[in-house]
């Protein structure tokens, strides 16, 4: 028989709220992505409703899967992933905040969010916590 594996320290509660964020984020794209665009700035075109599809699948898809894969399975290269998927997020908005000249408060509240959900289960995964 299965059962849920609840997190038994303080590392593991962190990596696992890190995964129930991105689930929550993935449910926001899923059921309510046009508002979950205007939260990130983001425009459709009435042209291309086929965007709205993106944020549903795509996105929403992505952090579905990644979040309950590592809250479901509680194994630590799981957590990695979420971690790096996180990371390299924060990343990609760094580079977009040198490049496209996107120096503003809004990114770089976003880059602190992301490095915050990428550290929390990154450094349950390598002993840090």
């Amino acid at each position: 028989m299965i059962e849920f594996y609840w997190p038994s320290s303080a590392g593991e509660w962190l990596a696992w709220t890190s995964a129930a964020i991105t689930i929550f984020f993935g449910f926001l794209l899923l059921l309510a992505p046009r508002l979950s665009y205007r939260i990130m700035r983001i425009t459709t075109v009435p042209e291309h409703p086929e965007a709205v599809s993106e944020g549903r699948a795509t996105m929403a898809g992505f952090y579905l899967g990644v979040g309950l894969s590592a809250i479901l399975f509680a194994q630590p290269l799981l957590y990695m992933a979420l971690g790096a998927g996180w990371a390299f997020t924060a990343f990609g908005r760094l580079v977009s905040i040198v490049l496209d000249r996107g120096n503003t408060p809004f990114n770089w509240v976003s880059i602190a969010c992301e490095a915050a959900l990428a550290a929390a289960p990154l450094a349950f995964v390598f002993g840090l916590v």
